[in-house]
Formats: C-alpha cells, sequence, structure tokens
C-alpha cells in the first residue's frame, strides 16, 4: 500500500527531475561576470580559459582530419561556456559520437575530450546547481559508453573492482572532470555563501537604521511632550490667574477664561495619556521628565564641554539673536549637539567651525569640520556615511519643514548645513 509520504517524495523526485532537464535543456545566455578586483585584472579568467583553449586545441592526438575538426570544435566550446555554459556542454557531449563513429580510437575518451569536457565541467559547475551539474556528468558518462558499446575495458583485471575502475578510460575521464565539477560546485558554493552574507548585513544595517530612526522619533516625540506640555501648563495657569487681574470681571470673561483653562487642562491630560508612555524606556534617565529641554542659550555651554573633551571649536553668530519657537530652539540644538559628537567620533584632531545666522524668516546653522589629522577608530564608520545620527537629523529638519545638506568638503573634512524655519517668535510668559 502506499503512504502519503511516499507520494510525497515521488513528487520532490519527479520535480527535481523536471528541474533539471530544464536547466540542461536550454540556450539561455549566462555570461561569466569579470573579477570584481582588482580591476586591471578583470578578464583574467577570461583569457585563461581562451589560452587553456588554444593549449587544447595545439595538443590534439589525431592525426586525421576530422579528428582535428572535433578537437578544434570542443576547445570552441570551451570558450563559448564562458558565456553559455550548458550549450557548450552539449557540444563537447555530442562530439564525442561522430568522433567515435568516423575518427575511431581514442574516441570517445580522447585526451582533447577528457580536457575540454573538464572545462566546461568546471566553468558549469561555477553557475550551475550542483545536482544539474552532476546530472551533466551522468549524461556525458552514459554517451561515452554508449558510443563504446557499454565497453569498460580495464587495464588491470586482476586488480579489486575500485582500483580497476581508475584504470578504465571512462573511469580516468568520469574522475577527471568530476574533480573540475567539485572544484567549479565549491567557487559556486563560496560565491553563493558571500553573497548571502552581504545581503544579510544589507538587511542588518537597514534594520539598524529603522530602529535607529525610531528611537530618534521617539527621543523627538518626547522631548516635544515636555515643550507642548509646559506651554498648555501656563496657558492653564495665566487663564486661572487672569480673572484676578481685572475688578469686577464680567461674567462672560469668567466664564471664557474658565473655558481656556478647561480645554488646556483637557489637552494637557490627554498629551500625556498618549505621548507619556515615551517616557517608560529602560535606559531614560530616572529623573528625565524633570529636566528642561536645552534651547540655544546654553549652546555655549555646549561647545566648552567638547572644547574639554580636546576638539578645537570655533563658534560665530551672525544676524540679531532672537526667540525662537521651542522646537526650532530644540531641534537646532540638538543637531549642533550631533554634528559635534560625530566630529569627535570621525575626525580626530580636526577642528570644528560652527555658525548660527538669524534671519527673518529662518535660522540657518552650519557645522564643517576640517580633515582629521589622524585615522579614526575601528568601530567608527566614515563620516560621509548616513549613519545613525545624519538619520536624526534629517528627522528633525522633515518635521519642521526645513531644509539638510550634509557632505564631504574639497579639503577632505565634513559639512553640516541646516535651514530651519522660524518666522514665529516666541513669547514670554
Amino acid at each position: 500500500m502506499t503512504t502519503g509520504g511516499d507520494k510525497g517524495a515521488g513528487r520532490r523526485l519527479v520535480a527535481a527531475v523536471r528541474a533539471v532537464r530544464g536547466d540542461l535543456w536550454t540556450v539561455a545566455a549566462d555570461p561569466m561576470p569579470p573579477m570584481a578586483w582588482p580591476r586591471w585584472l578583470a578578464r583574467l579568467p577570461h583569457v585563461l580559459v581562451a589560452l587553456y583553449a588554444v593549449l587544447v586545441f595545439w595538443a590534439y592526438e589525431g592525426v586525421t582530419q576530422i579528428s582535428a575538426v572535433l578537437t578544434g570544435v570542443q576547445a570552441a566550446a570551451v570558450v563559448m561556456a564562458l558565456f553559455r555554459p550548458v550549450p557548450a556542454w552539449w557540444v563537447v557531449t555530442l562530439a564525442m559520437i561522430p568522433g567515435t563513429a568516423v575518427a575511431g580510437d581514442p574516441y570517445p575518451w580522447s585526451h582533447g575530450t577528457i580536457a575540454t569536457l573538464a572545462g566546461v565541467m568546471f566553468l558549469l559547475a561555477l553557475r550551475a546547481r550542483p545536482r544539474t551539474a552532476f546530472a551533466a556528468l551522468a549524461v556525458s558518462v552514459l554517451v561515452g559508453l554508449a558510443c563504446t558499446g557499454f565497453d569498460a575495458h580495464t587495464n588491470n583485471p586482476n586488480g579489486t573492482w575500485m582500483v580497476a575502475f581508475f584504470y578504465t578510460d571512462v573511469g580516468q575521464a568520469t574522475s577527471i572532470c568530476g574533480l573540475a565539477a567539485l572544484l567549479g560546485g565549491f567557487r559556486r558554493a563560496r560565491r553563493v555563501a558571500r553573497s548571502q552574507l552581504a545581503a544579510q548585513a544589507q538587511i542588518s544595517a537597514e534594520e539598524r537604521a529603522r530602529r535607529t530612526l525610531l528611537e530618534e522619533r521617539t527621543r523627538i516625540a518626547r522631548e516635544l511632550h515636555d515643550v507642548v506640555a509646559h506651554h498648555l501648563s501656563v496657558i492653564s495657569i495665566q487663564a486661572q490667574v487672569a480673572p484676578h487681574l481685572v475688578a469686577d470681571p464680567p461674567e462672560e470673561l469668567k466664564q471664557n477664561l474658565a473655558g481656556i483653562r478647561g480645554n488646556a487642562l483637557e489637552a494637557l491630560t490627554e498629551l500625556r495619556r498618549v505621548l507619556g508612555v515615551l517616557r517608560v524606556e529602560s535606559n531614560a534617565p530616572p529623573n528625565a521628565g524633570h529636566t528642561p529641554q536645552p534651547t540655544l542659550e546654553r549652546l555655549d555651554e555646549l561647545i566648552g564641554n567638547v572644547r574639554d573633551a580636546g576638539l578645537t571649536v570655533t563658534s560665530q553668530t551672525t544676524g540679531e539673536p532672537r526667540p525662537l519657537p521651542p522646537g526650532v530652539e530644540l531641534s537646532a540644538y540638538r543637531i549642533v549637539q550631533e554634528a559635534l559628537s560625530n566630529a569627535i567620533r570621525h575626525a580626530p584632531g580636526a577642528s570644528v567651525r560652527v555658525e548660527i545666522a538669524y534671519h527673518p524668516a529662518d535660522l540657518v546653522i552650519r557645522i564643517v569640520n576640517t580633515a582629521p589629522t589622524g585615522p579614526a577608530p575601528a568601530t567608527s564608520a566614515p563620516a560621509s556615511e548616513e549613519g545613525h545620527g545624519l538619520l536624526g537629523m534629517r528627522e528633525r529638519v522633515a518635521m519642521l519643514g526645513g531644509k539638510l545638506a550634509t557632505g564631504p568638503t574639497v579639503d577632505g573634512g565634513f559639512e553640516v548645513t541646516a535651514n530651519l524655519p522660524a518666522m514665529t517668535t516666541r513669547t514670554t510668559p
């Protein structure tokens, strides 16, 4: 009785046979790519294959014209395998039939046939799946045996069957071509593993960038929560105090101010309910909720701390400093902070210049460092790459509707320029 497992194994076997048949019954181009490095040796494998084909043709062992032609065809098939390995394998394999019928001995297992078949099997195994290369080798061996009437004559009849196998023409051809296919398969497996590793590294890098982006968004939302909550609290207090500042305030005024206070408190409660969960983080400081968010007024303190860390920093402010919206102040401070941190990590020994320009409609921040005087730590990525700090800067600038430009300078340094809209001024309660 046939079981479900037997049916499943049978279906898998049929599927594998069909897949191999599809792989071997094709004329599709599959060119061998050039070497990636060094660039000046990119085509060296192609040159070596062509040289191998020339040597095989030059050393052919036949004395008749047909054997020379067949050897030339098989040698040309080796070069053809650089671009179409499956058709080239068919040419070498099927050439054994007329060679045996017309030229006779040493066909089908002439030295030229074995050499060209080994070369084609190597190039085929470089790009085909292992089972496809194994099936191709089996077909070539069966064609060769069929040409000899399945006569596996041995030169050592007294040896064991294993030893005697290597004393036959078919045994020697199978061993040489099988070894070539094995070497090609190893090279293909190594290339596939390296490609998969590179793809996995790319996925990991993208996942790290996505996670860092989410963390930065959480940090921005937490900081904005503090800013908005502060102003809503001020609105509520001012609405509560305002009636006491007016003698005999009208009832309508009291009701309006009470409504303003009630709306402010309701908004504050909803804000804390929605965004308060952002404070529940294992790496958040215990008193993070009670620390005021930094502004540009603390920029000199930040620069002083960086100078104490060994970085040479100069600063310049142009335009008339004025109060800015809290979100702009906070984002500007964080952008300068992150740019200085990147300079410390990626540009040891460099000097940094911080420029703050107040314009009527916007605030321009420019941080540029010179070329580093020493190598960056091994754990640091190049400053020109889209690092985690730059992602955070882009998030802050995009949130405010501004523009950010980053990139290397002509002298080997790095520059960060942020343009933040800042038309609305901040009023002090």
